[in-house]
């Protein structure tokens, strides 16, 4: 059914997708739009592994909101800042690539949860962690992307 990379030289391993997923702390997730336009949202995220999920936090009513109602089939997309190896100019960049179906989380509960874990990827101030999810819980949803495939690959950009 998911394509598999053209460019099979450029392949990374499953480990490296899961790894790149873990530690980037944004990426964009596509779903489809209005009309068939579709919609591309930087979002911030945490994957759990075990699972194989991508979670988002999201408001309780907009536009993303709509978009997953009316469709629960979506792309999220990871890319790394790159790095130049020794004695290149060029960046060599990894992205990740995840295809799945979006479910929608309303259970405060699980939404604490999760949203503890996102936080921690950025700070590990405990007191600001737990204010914010006092503050924001009660108006917020989580976005859970089942991954049904991931991919990715290493490019050089020269």
């Amino acid at each position: 059914m998911f394509r598999e990379i053209t460019r099979i030289k450029q392949k990374i391993t499953d480990e490296e997708c899961r790894e790149i997923l873990r530690r980037e702390t944004r990426g964009v997730l596509a779903l489809n739009g209005d009309d068939g336009y579709p919609i591309a949202l930087p979002m911030n995220h945490y994957y759990d592994e075990g699972s194989d999920t991508i979670y988002f936090h999201a408001g309780k009513v907009g536009y993303k909101l709509d978009c997953i109602r009316r469709s629960d089939k979506a792309c999220f997309t990871v890319t790394e800042a790159g790095a130049r190896l020794a004695d290149e100019w060029w960046l060599t960049v990894r992205s990740v690539v995840v295809q799945g179906k979006v479910e929608i989380i309303s259970d405060d509960e699980t939404i604490r949860s999760v949203a503890e874990k996102l936080s921690r990827k950025f700070t590990n101030d405990n007191d600001y962690i737990a204010q914010e999810i006092e503050k924001y819980v009660p108006a917020t949803l989580l976005l859970a992307l089942h991954a049904e495939h991931i991919c990715g690959k290493r490019v050089k950009e020269k």
